[in-house]
């Protein structure tokens, strides 16, 4: 591949546009949502809820006719639970969510940029309102 002045100077555009984000207030917030996660109450609820996920992964070998798979099976959704209503966990998930959602707009805006034939994935279409280019459907969604 030939480096031409064109090309070089859509990838410090790139660069430029990721720095931007990473300096963004959605990804900066991010940032202090996963250093919250360290928390050692935090770490507790989420080591827990993993050695649990273990044991899940083992009885799941054998389903039902595991000698403990109802204990185990109540054990990881009180688990689960418990971790997923701690607010750092919760307040993680949303900032996540923003961030994905800041680079799904991106995304969409640099693949229309280029031509509106192009397919984009965004997030998980089936839980999205509108399309915004990733569902692959060819308009059967309503999208067009």
């Amino acid at each position: 591949m030939l480096a031409t002045s064109e090309r070089i100077e859509i990838l410090d555009q790139a660069e430029e546009l990721a720095n931007m984000i990473l300096q963004s207030d959605i990804a900066e917030y991010y940032r202090f949502c996963l250093n919250k996660l360290s928390e050692q109450d935090t770490q507790r609820k989420i080591s827990a809820f993993v050695k649990a996920k273990e044991q899940y992964e083992e009885v799941q070998r054998f389903g039902r006719y595991h000698p403990d798979y109802k204990k185990i099976m109540m054990d990881i959704r009180e688990l689960k639970r418990e971790m997923d209503l701690d607010l750092n966990v919760a307040e993680f998930k949303r900032a996540e969510n923003e961030l994905q959602e800041l680079l799904d707009k991106v995304s969409v805006i640099i693949g229309h940029s280029v031509s509106e034939h192009i397919k984009v994935p965004t997030g998980n279409p089936f839980f999205e309102s509108s399309c915004g280019g990733g569902c692959s459907t060819g308009g059967s969604c309503g999208c067009s």
